[in-house]
């Protein structure tokens, strides 16, 4: 998801890589789970984060998308993002446990709360979280065909935080490969963006949106492949179908 921000009113005013350190640290995120509340729409998922929650979490297709998962349109193409819930039955679980802050029990009523935290406010699959909850507080700022990470000020509510090597914290197996990836992801949807936008036949653009659904969301994963390698395939057979 686009954001046109100024840099330096939301971050520290520095760009980090992988090997840097940062001020991101936050104690466990103990007795808090403000960041995974009220998040709306934007929590948007990438083909890793559909790879992550199937083959490494174990849930359907089907399973996903009937409970967890929801579609929003996202700069111009239709994609999957992390599903807010503000039911009754949800904020009753978590009241009285001592565990929770009011003001997080407060925001919960109001806007909602990730679909994927349990009774006491934890992620129930935090080593499969997405990317955009992997990496928080940090951001990714894209440029000149590559990008860099930023921390985001204010933003995470822990009242300490200490200093983490910017690799440790995202906590990928494969750095490298990862930074290809999200590189070429971005840059491949901006592509599409653009190719989309200016369809005049909107029955087209509809189909192109599905191709993309079922190219990297909807067909599963090969759990024992190596996943680089399958989303490389997948955009190979996509691009050739564009022509």
């Amino acid at each position: 998801m686009k954001r046109n921000i100024d840099l330096k009113e939301i971050s520290d005013g520095r760009l980090y890589e992988e090997k840097d350190m940062v001020r991101a640290g936050c104690n466990d995120c103990k007795g808090c789970f403000a960041c995974c509340t009220g998040m709306g729409e934007s929590i948007v998922l990438d083909p890793l984060d559909m790879y992550r929650l199937t083959c490494g979490a174990g849930f359907s297709i089907e399973e996903l998308f009937g409970q967890y998962l929801e579609l929003h349109v996202v700069d111009g193409l239709t994609l999957p993002n992390l599903r807010m819930r503000t039911t009754t039955e949800q904020v009753s679980q978590t009241a009285g446990t001592g565990i929770i802050p009011q003001e997080s029990k407060e925001q919960e009523q109001r806007e909602g709360r990730c679909s994927f935290l349990n009774a006491q406010g934890r992620c129930s699959i935090h080593p499969h979280r997405p990317g955009i909850c992997r990496i928080f507080p940090l951001g990714r700022v894209y440029e000149d065909g590559d990008f860099k990470y930023f921390l985001q000020k204010g933003e995470c509510k822990s009242a300490i935080h200490t200093k983490v090597k910017v690799d440790k914290w995202i906590a990928v197996d494969n750095v490298r490969a990862n930074h290809e990836f999200l590189n070429t992801w971005h840059y491949f949807l901006n592509d599409l963006e653009e190719r989309v936008g200016n369809l005049e036949d909107m029955e087209l653009a509809r189909r192109l949106n599905l191709l993309l659904l079922q190219t990297f969301y909807l067909t599963p994963y090969d759990a024992s492949a190596d996943f680089y390698r399958q989303f490389k395939q997948r955009r190979d057979s996509f691009l050739q179908l564009l022509g």
